[in-house]
Parts: C-alpha cells; structure tokens; sequence
C-alpha cells in the first residue's frame, strides 16, 4: 500500500470555493488562502447548530502510535456521505511538535485523510504561529513592564506567564533569562511550554466570537504584583494588541477530505496536558452546514472525552447524539499485559484481559449519559475470532459495535460503522449529559471525582505549591471553574508504565495553574511535561523535499 502522503498527493482535489458552495458557505464570508484551503468568517446560528446531529469520536487507552482516531473520524464521514448524509468532520489542527518527533503528522491516514495533507500538518493558514507570536509578545510586554517597574508597588512580585514554542525541546522546559547585565533585563527562572499548551490556544479554541476573544484575552492572569493584588492583560493595556494578532486566526479554517467531502480544522490543544478538542467556532461551522458532524477528542475517554464532555460543552452549549470509542486488538492486548513487540500476534488470553480497559471507557461514557458506539479499527493481521470476541463483549455492556476499514477502503471501509452510528441516533434520543463534577464542587472535589468516577483511583494527593496555589485560586473566585487534569495518556493512572485497569490507586496533584481566559483550572498530575522532547529516532530524520514535492510527512 503506498505512503499517506503518497495517496495524498496523488489526489485530484477541488478548488476551495467548490467545496464552501457545495455546503451552502457565503462566497463573502470565504477568505481563500490558495486553491485548497481557506477561512471563514461566519456568524453562528445557534437554531441551524442544534438542528444538527454531533458525534464525538474518542478512544481507548492508546499504545505509542495510537489507536487511529483522527483516520476513524475522516472515515466515518466519509462513509455517512456513502449512505448519502450530508457529513463534516470537524478537527484539530497538528503541532509541528509531534510531526517531527515521534507520532509524525495527524491529518488521518491512507485512504481516510483530510487535504492538502501537507499544508495542515505544517504551517498551515499561520493560526499556530499567530498564537505563538501573541503568546510571545504578551511575555515580552510583561518583561518590560516588569522591567520599568522595578522597586515600585505595582511592579510584578511573580510572573506567572511562559512563553511557548511549536516544537519538542526538552532543553528550554527550565531556563534563565535576563542574564548579561541589567539592560537585558531582570534575571529570573522560567521556561517554555510547547504552543499547544498555551493559555492562548486553550482560548481560541473556547471562544465563540471575536468579543467572547477578546473579553477572555483580557482576563488572562499573567502574575501578581508587589501589593498582592492579581494582575490581567487588561491591566497591561495591551489586550488590543494581542487581539491584533489573533484577528484572523479565530476564523475556522475549511478544507476537504480525501474524497472531497469539506471539513473544518481549526485549534490544536493537547489533551494530556490541555483540553484536546477543536476550537468551538468550528464545530458550530460544521453542525451549521451539515446534518451530521463527526468531531474528536484528543486520546481516550478519561483525557479528551472527559474534557469535551465538562469543559467544552459547557462553554459550546452543546451535546453530542452519540460517542464513537475507538479501538484496535493491539491496543487492548499491550493492556491485557502482553508485550508491545508482541501485539500484532494472535493472543486470546491477552486481548481478553485487555477488555477490562475497554470496558472501563465504555462505561465512563455511559456514565456521562452517552450512547456508544464502539468502532474497532480492523488490521490485516487480525483474525475473526479476535474480533467476534471484542463485539461479543460490546453487545454484553449495552454497546453497538461497528468493525472500521477506513485506512485501506475509505468511505466503503467505514460504511458499516456510519450505518450503525445512523441507527443509534434515529433510535437513542440523545439525554444531557451527566457531568462528573458540579460547577460549585471545590476545586479538591472536582479533582477527586474525576480521579475516581473516570479513572477508577481512590484518592488524590496535593502537593505543597498545589496547595498555596489552591489559597488564590479561591481568592480570584476561580474555584467555580472546571478542572483540565494534565496527565499521562497511556494510562488511567499518572504513571505511564502502569497498564491496563488499576484500581484504589492515588494521583498526585503538583501544581494547580490558573487559565484566567480559558476558565479552567489546570492540575498537572504526575510527571507530565509541558514542553516534549524529542524520541530517540524522530520523524524528521525521514524527511526531505525530492523535486519539489515532500516525502516522509506521515
């Protein structure tokens, strides 16, 4: 089988302003960048929103290459247009972090991509370096202004504020600037966060206009002063200026799939370590010009799905029709204990005590109110047996179950799994959603029930700076706002290493940091990195442009 960028770039696509007529877009509200891709500027119809139906696509607990969600999400759309539904698949854009490190790029795989595949997994339309870019003069702003103000009352006691970068560099998570005498500065610790992780993007992507922009830019905490007092954007008076920068970068951006069905892809949060889900002004794009819109979250239920459910659709107002988790023999049998190099092997035994792990994201979306559809992405390698076991088991939680053969077949290869994600929806009426935590919950109590209603652990533990910073978090009234955990994706617990389903076990809590704008609580569990590095072999020693064309982009 050739290469996803091989089949990508052996794709006839059509012009950008076909796809945006095809959906009904407004040729005045369409700002093409080139042929393929462009923005749009759009006024949201909440009455047209709910009319349509939303499908979250999340997954089990994943091995290191993932369990092939952004592809399953491509898929199903393109398989609901097969069954002749009007489809969208609404996604997050790809960090240049983990393109060149170990993951490669996320713009789906094989014959379920969106396109051009290589502008979305580099630079784009510029959203990423536009937050990069106000991310960094909001921290080049505080500094001088830190500077000027040295020794007076309102100057800066503690910078809370980081800058942030799009790639892997483990060496600049810790760092001293200000160094070389006092005109370069006032020298203090601090550090770099990769883009993904900045409170800008978390902004971007919970905004739902320009003004929703520009009022959370505004709020954002960016440290306190001498006297105590907390100090925002808006006292540096320079939220006009940020919001200069971002002007462009909070229209969704439209492109189309592989089979030239559109698609929206817009915001790129993490989600061990942020929210992990698209901006809000593209899903409601989506559910606007479609019947049905697929959207995802970042890695499995108790991380991505978590965060769509309690934070996003709080902030969005919206509720999805149905859940697609997805999963792979693979990925249930590394946590049914069998050894990774071992997992494309046929091992019963194994998958059956990897179950347990399906089983627990099963019933984490059921307990958030959701119907589920569970999607097995079906390899070469896999045998019947394995795969009859795995939807026997499905059927036995009160799951349906679909098998995906997106990757090789496209839109045919997921037919099966639209038709059944089409028949839980006209035959479930959708129920709201059951949130783990209630807004008025301490911030311990929101902590603690994720940990034990998503997680299956017991307890939490917070640390000596967690617990001072809880004192101010109650102070700014933000205990009221929703928590984002930070925490390993390969496992329920904080420790990567730990496989499979624990039970009775403690997270521990090590910093709790305010996100003003975005209006959550960040708690960083475990030994979870803001800032990546770099895999022993990264994708980037594999690429190169040969006449012209790229090569090695996966």
């Amino acid at each position: 089988m050739l290469s996803d960028i091989e089949i990508a770039q052996q794709a006839n696509l059509k012009p950008i302003t076909q796809i945006a007529t095809e959906i009904g877009v407004d040729h005045n509200a369409l700002e093409p960048y080139g042929k393929y891709k462009a923005k749009i500027d759009f006024k949201a119809d909440k009455n047209r929103i709910q009319q349509s139906n939303l499908i979250l696509v999340t997954a089990t607990t994943p091995n290191k290459s993932g369990s092939g969600k952004t592809t399953t999400s491509v898929a199903l759309t393109q398989g609901l247009q097969k069954i002749g539904k009007n489809a969208i698949v609404a996604l997050r854009e790809p960090s240049l972090g983990p393109c060149f490190g170990m993951k490669g790029g996320a713009a789906g795989g094989g014959y379920s991509q969106v396109l051009p595949m290589e502008d979305i997994n580099l630079h784009f339309t510029g959203d990423f370096h536009a937050i990069t870019s106000a991310n960094n003069t909001l921290a080049a702003l505080v500094d001088n202004y830190q500077y000027l103000n040295q020794g007076k009352p309102t100057g800066l006691k503690k910078v809370l504020w980081r800058r942030v970068l799009d790639v892997n560099d483990r060496s600049l998570r810790y760092i001293t600037s200000g160094l070389g005498g006092s005109t370069n500065g006032i020298p203090q610790e601090t550090g770099f966060d990769i883009t993904p992780a900045s409170e800008i993007m978390a902004i971007l992507c919970l905004s739902t206009s320009l003004d929703d922009l520009r009022r959370r830019i505004g709020q954002i905490l960016l440290g306190y002063t001498h006297e105590g007092n907390a100090f925002r954007v808006d006292d540096l008076k320079v939220t006009g200026a940020i919001i200069t920068l971002l002007k462009d970068a909070i229209h969704p951006n439209l492109v189309q799939t592989l089979e030239g069905g559109a698609a929206f892809i817009h915001g790129g949060p993490f989600a061990n370590i942020a929210h992990g889900c698209n901006s809000i002004m593209a899903t409601y794009a989506a559910l606007q010009h479609s019947e049905y819109t697929v959207t995802e979250s970042g890695f499995g239920s108790d991380l991505g799905a978590e965060k769509f459910l309690n934070i996003k659709c709080r902030a969005a107002g919206l509720t999805p029709k149905a859940t697609v988790l997805v999963t792979t023999t693979q990925s249930l049998k590394l946590h049914g204990m069998v050894p990774e190099k071992e997992i494309k092997l046929q091992n019963k035994e194994g998958l059956q005590k990897g179950l347990a792990n399906l089983e627990r994201h099963i019933q984490n979306l059921q307990n958030f109110g959701q119907t589920v559809v569970v999607a097995l992405n079906q390899f070469h390698f896999d045998s019947e047996e394995e795969l009859q076991m795995v939807e026997d088991f499905c059927k036995g939680l009160g799951a349906a179950f679909a098998r995906n053969q997106g990757f090789a077949k496209g839109g045919d290869g997921a037919v099966e799994l639209a038709r059944k994600v089409v028949e839980v929806v006209e035959n479930n009426p959708s129920k709201e959603i059951q949130h783990t935590y209630e807004l008025n919950d301490s911030v311990e109590v929101k902590i603690e029930k994720i940990v034990q209603k998503v997680y299956g652990g017991k307890n939490i533990i917070l640390g000596d700076n967690a617990r001072k910073a809880l004192k101010n978090i109650i102070e700014l009234g933000a205990d009221r706002w929703p928590v984002c955990i930070a925490k390993t994706q390969f496992s329920f617990t904080d420790n990567a290493k730990k496989v499979g389903v624990e039970k009775d076990f403690t997270i521990r809590i090590d910093q709790l940091i305010v996100n003003a704008g975005a209006e959550f609580i960040v708690a960083v569990a475990g030994d979870i990195m803001r800032m990546p590095g770099l895999p022993k072999e990264p994708s980037a020693l594999g690429m190169d442009v040969v006449n012209g064309k790229i090569t090695g982009l996966s």
